[in-house]
């Protein structure tokens, strides 16, 4: 399959176009919104289908030589992917140190957002992976924080000497971790018996919801860039080529320990992502100085939609002709 065709095929879904009109719905200022109860409802119930799902197709291969290197290359990019946003956001001299750290976190943790949208992708474009990456997700998740921090150098922000105790909670107790990974177990426990309970809860209703999870995000993302005055055009370039270095180390480790074909574009995809819920609310209380008009503009208003709209299937079809050339 060639990259137009990817392309074209990404843009026709029904959840990149509730995308799209979400974000011109933003830019001309319309009065469209959805409850913010509804919308915290929403990303409940995708972060449960994941964990669940993914449990399930776990539950059926068990913790195979697969996972195990799938699992040490997610943790090496989410500890990693940060010293290198860091080191090019140096190039920034109008960013304090603790704005540079807390936006290069965000970029070696992940959107479990982009990933619900790329795995539907993949699926409808008959692209098989490993259910146990929806517990790739989580693990991605938390190590971006402790690099982010140590970037800083920082601790406790009160000044004092140690661990700082309310940050690791908010890390290991964080809504999207808790749930997905929660979700995970209860789903490899009850495998397919536990599935067929709650089939249609989590499955036929998943499309729909993401839907309008998206066009929640496309009136966020939209909002968000237009209200930013911190974004200059070289910040918003970084916004985009981050992802793409993320996608090339990410598929270079991946193939350096073995991880699955059929996991790599996955992989690729969850690198090259950037989160902005998670860290932001870590980073909110470990580094208050921090400019969240940066690290949030540049994680939601442009490396969020660059993804959604032109990454996944770029990120698609460089794995697939790296793989080709491999075989080859």
């Amino acid at each position: 399959m060639d990259i137009l065709s990817l392309a074209t095929g990404n843009l026709l879904q029904p959840a990149v176009l509730f995308f799209v009109l979400g974000m011109l719905a933003g830019f001309a200022r319309s009065d469209l919104a959805i409850p913010e109860g509804v919308v915290k409802t929403m990303a409940l119930y995708l972060m449960l289908c994941i964990g669940f799902r993914g449990g399930v197709e776990a539950s059926h291969a068990g913790l195979t030589a697969g996972f195990m290197s799938s699992a040490g290359v997610a943790v090496m990019l989410s500890l990693g992917l940060p010293v290198i946003a860091f080191g090019l956001l140096r190039g920034f001299r109008r960013l304090d140190r603790a704005t540079r750290a807390a936006t290069a976190a965000h970029y070696g943790s992940v959107s479990a957002v982009t990933f619900a949208a790329a795995s539907e992708y993949l699926t409808i474009e008959g692209v098989a992976f490993a259910g146990y990456m929806a517990a790739i997700v989580a693990l991605m998740e938390t190590p971006a924080i402790v690099t982010g921090l140590v970037l800083a150098g920082r601790g406790d922000p009160s000044g004092r000497k140690g661990p700082n105790w309310e940050v690791v909670r908010e890390v290991l107790l964080n809504g999207t971790v808790v749930l997905l990974l929660g979700a995970f177990v209860i789903g490899a426990l009850t495998g397919d018996q536990g599935l067929q309970r709650i089939d249609v809860f989590v499955n036929p209703l998943f499309q729909g919801v993401l839907c309008l999870f998206l066009l929640e995000m496309g009136l966020v993302a939209a909002r968000r860039l237009m209200d930013s005055n911190s974004l200059t055009p070289a910040l918003v370039g970084f916004g985009i080529a981050m992802p793409l270095i993320s996608m090339v180390i990410a598929l270079g480790l991946c193939a350096l320990f073995g991880v699955p074909t059929e996991n790599r574009a996955l992989m690729a995809i969850l690198a090259a992502s950037a989160s902005y819920i998670a860290v932001p609310a870590a980073m909110s209380i470990a580094l208050p100085k921090a400019d969240a008009g940066v690290y949030l503009s540049l994680s939601l208003g442009v490396t969020f939609p660059f993804n959604i709209i032109v990454g996944i299937p770029l990120y698609l079809w460089v794995s697939q002709r790296l793989s080709d050339m491999s075989l080859g």
